[in-house]
């Protein structure tokens, strides 16, 4: 991958939260588009993810079958958001997670995508912007920067990694060493 290109291009934080422990549809999610150094553009919604809800997800984030009876399907969802989303670099806190179910959305849906997109994740930025931390979980993150978290909650995750990123930029990390690319149809990261 040309790191160059990637330097004029939007980075867009996302955060995805998911109906059961198959972890391949999702129930919400959340974007954040960053361009120049500030979060210029958001978009959230709830998800229909068209199959069951575990208990285990609905207490973890609040989102129900009832709350997404009409909400809409991740088709109508990716009519919105997958222009942007394909138009930069993605990025997410534990970032493998987030794009596996993406891939899995595409592929369960057979919405024609790209064979692999680039991405970066900010648990491995933290890592090393901050290696003092006892973890590097986006609550435990956000508390030590005194970044707003309503966390499990897909809108405010990823406000949260974007400004995690921004102030990683402050710190002086670059976000080039940190992108890799996602192989969508194979569900993994390939190897630089």
């Amino acid at each position: 991958m040309n790191n160059s290109n990637n330097l004029s291009r939007p980075v867009i934080a996302f955060d995805v939260e998911t109906p059961n422990s198959y972890n391949d549809r999702m129930s919400a999610i959340g974007v954040a588009v960053i361009e120049n150094g500030r979060i210029t553009r958001k978009y959230a919604t709830l998800i229909n993810p068209e199959t069951h809800f575990d208990a285990f997800n609905t207490a973890l984030t609040g989102i129900s079958a009832d709350m997404v009876r009409a909400a809409p399907t991740f088709p109508q969802v990716w009519e919105v958001i997958g222009p942007v989303m394909q138009s930069g670099i993605l990025l997410a806190h534990n970032a493998p997670f987030d794009m596996r179910v993406l891939a899995c959305c595409l592929t369960d849906y057979g919405i024609p995508a790209p064979s692999s997109l680039p991405y970066a994740c900010t648990v491995q930025m933290g890592r090393k912007c901050c290696p003092r931390l006892p973890n590097h979980k986006l609550d435990t993150m956000c508390q030590a920067l005194h970044i707003p978290l309503n966390h499990h909650q897909a809108d405010s995750d990823c406000l949260a990694c974007a400004r995690l990123l921004l102030y990683y930029q402050r710190q002086g990390l670059t976000l080039e060493p940190f992108v890799r690319t996602y192989d969508l149809r194979n569900l993994r990261t390939l190897s630089r």
